[in-house]
């Protein structure tokens, strides 16, 4: 079969696109023809040996996936040959990626891809879905009429958070953006402010929005920064307001802890990849229906084929590292036609 693959840990042009043995089910598991898959940041910073994880090598790139049901596995009951499913968390913890024409997965990691929605939109939305709703749901718990700020709303997770929070009954939806057409996006996405933080005072436009006169505080400030400003995160903070961490391994920012801890604030940080496949699911069986009503959509920047992986990731870098600002939203690898 083809597949995306590394030999050795390195940059993007480790990246190898070539055949390997097709797998073969096991116990519990699964073998998925792929549709689609996605790229994230974790993808090449397991790739380039920034996060070290134990994997087999060759390894096959991509935590994300969409596709239809080839093969069941000795005791895998849920699904059967020809259900389309989708799925994350492969990739990652020594689980083959999912970057080729077959991938195994266990049945635990497995979700039913809903009626309607393609291949690509569901690779697409998997990790940061999954990540977005375990932060709001599982660690904020966005209640209904809360104000919740994200920064990078046009991004993979920033996106998903930007439609979730609505879809949770946010009162209003705050992000930034850093120009004039993801701004739009955003505002598409359903965000009630979208700050150019290239051309904006991003603390002044918080501060100043107060739709029919109302005077707002953040209830919870999600962060999609690597090097988080807590002074400005808390200090638009209202009482017992809840921050969310899932970028900035590195970092090492000075903190606020007397306003902090005096509003009675709280701070989460989380990977997705640590979640319970029970919390997961509960994730995923949200996901499925809000992008069956509607409430829910990929926000594709790219799409390419497999055989283009390593430019796909080197992409993505730029943009993740980089910052180049040259992507908004998800990179989609298609697979077959």
């Amino acid at each position: 079969m083809k597949a995306a693959f590394f030999k050795e840990f390195g940059p993007p042009d480790k990246i190898i696109y070539g055949d390997l043995p097709q797998p073969k089910p096991g116990p519990g598991q699964y073998l998925v023809k792929v549709a689609a898959t996605d790229v994230n940041p974790i993808d090449t910073y397991i790739r380039s040996g920034l996060v070290k994880m134990d994997l087999p090598l060759p390894y096959i790139i991509g935590c994300s996936l969409a596709g239809t049901i080839a093969e069941a596995g000795p005791n895998a009951k849920r699904f059967k040959p020809g259900d389309r499913v989708w799925g994350s968390n492969q990739g990652l913890l020594g689980r083959q990626g999912a970057s080729a024409e077959f991938a195994v997965a266990d049945e635990c990691w497995l979700y039913p891809t809903p009626k309607g929605v393609s291949d690509e939109d569901v690779a697409a939305i998997a990790l940061v879905g999954i990540t977005a709703h375990l932060g709001l749901v599982r660690d904020a718990k966005l209640r209904g009429g809360e104000v919740l700020f994200v920064n990078g709303g046009s991004g993979g997770v920033g996106s998903a958070v930007v439609q979730m929070a609505k879809a949770l009954g946010a009162s209003f939806v705050i992000t930034t953006a850093g120009n004039d057409e993801k701004v739009a996006l955003c505002k598409k996405l359903g965000a009630d402010l979208a700050i150019n933080y290239k051309s904006e005072d991003v603390d002044a436009a918080i501060r100043n929005f107060a739709p029919e006169g109302v005077k707002i505080a953040v209830n919870v400030w999600w962060e999609t920064l690597r090097e988080p400003d807590f002074d400005r995160a808390v200090n638009a903070l209202g009482p017992r307001g809840r921050i969310i961490l899932m970028a900035g391994r590195d970092a090492r920012p000075q903190f606020p802890v007397g306003p902090f801890y005096v509003k009675g604030c709280s701070m989460y940080g989380f990977a997705m990849f640590n979640a319970s496949a029970q919390e997961q699911r509960a994730a995923a069986m949200d996901i499925s229906r809000w992008m069956t009503e509607g409430k829910l959509r990929a926000n594709i920047g790219r799409v390419l084929p497999l055989s283009e992986a390593a430019a796909a990731h080197q992409l993505q870098e730029e943009n993740t590292l980089g910052k180049k600002g040259t992507l908004a939203g998800k990179i989609v690898l298609r697979i077959g036609t």
